[in-house]
């Protein structure tokens, strides 16, 4: 019955902005992966430096800096899903109590009146992004996890120099493991600025469709045409 109402309460123009804002985020998201497995990305310029680390990681006889590099790149993923949680809350607290968080955004300059179905289906679209960030960055920390298990099961740095073990067989492993937790975490960042397009929905679905485009503008310059990209390529 309530989705009946919903149905009949929201405009055209919203469903048609929330259909732009999931058409944009998994078609951006496929154009990235593809563009980076055949290069170009900054994530598939940093992967080559991930297989160098770990091939260097075959030269060295103690491997305790690798070990606090891999701690220390897991940090950030870990914060961020600590960080997602309290969001997460906030807003499922914003859903039990919709009318007053109705009235208060209504106040704010610029925002639309909306019916309370309504405004109930753009908190759950906006905790639906934050929860899909929660999962990707504690996959993210696990696979981190991984690729410090590689790094301490590795052989010895005396086994790889005699051919015992392969040095390219092993960068090659441990370097996809750790790009791969890099990856995961990359897709979290990707949901906080798709997060602010959904803040844009409670302005006006014309406000929601143009910050989206807005932001997969912005991501691809960040991925594909930033600064720091063409200093790694160099």
């Amino acid at each position: 019955m309530a989705f009946v109402q919903l149905v009949r309460q929201i405009t055209l123009a919203d469903w048609l902005a929330l259909l732009w804002f999931i058409a944009a985020w998994w078609g951006y998201a496929v154009f990235a992966r593809r563009r980076a497995a055949a290069g170009g990305s900054l994530l598939a310029t940093t992967n080559s430096f991930r297989r160098l680390w770990m091939m260097q990681t075959t030269l060295r006889e103690n491997r305790v800096i690798d070990g606090v590099v891999v701690q220390n790149l897991s940090t950030s993923p870990s914060f961020f899903a600590s960080t997602t949680i309290l969001i997460i809350g906030g807003l499922l607290a914003v859903l039990g109590a919709t009318e007053e968080a109705a009235k208060i955004v209504e106040e704010l300059p610029f925002t639309s009146r909306t019916t309370a179905l309504v405004f109930d289906l753009k908190v759950f679209v906006l905790t639906a992004v934050f929860v899909y960030a929660f999962f990707r960055f504690t996959w993210s920390m696990r696979q981190y996890t991984f690729g410090a298990l590689m790094i301490a099961s590795a052989p010895d740095a005396k086994e790889f120099a005699i051919g015992a073990a392969s040095r390219e067989e092993f960068a090659d492993r441990a370097g996809r493991v750790v790009g791969l937790a890099a990856e995961t975490f990359n897709d979290g960042l990707r949901a906080y600025y798709m997060a602010f397009a959904v803040i844009l929905w409670f302005f006006s679905a014309i406000a929601f469709a143009i910050g989206t485009a807005g932001i997969v503008y912005l991501l691809y310059q960040r991925e594909f045409q930033s600064e720091v990209l063409n200093v790694l390529r160099h």
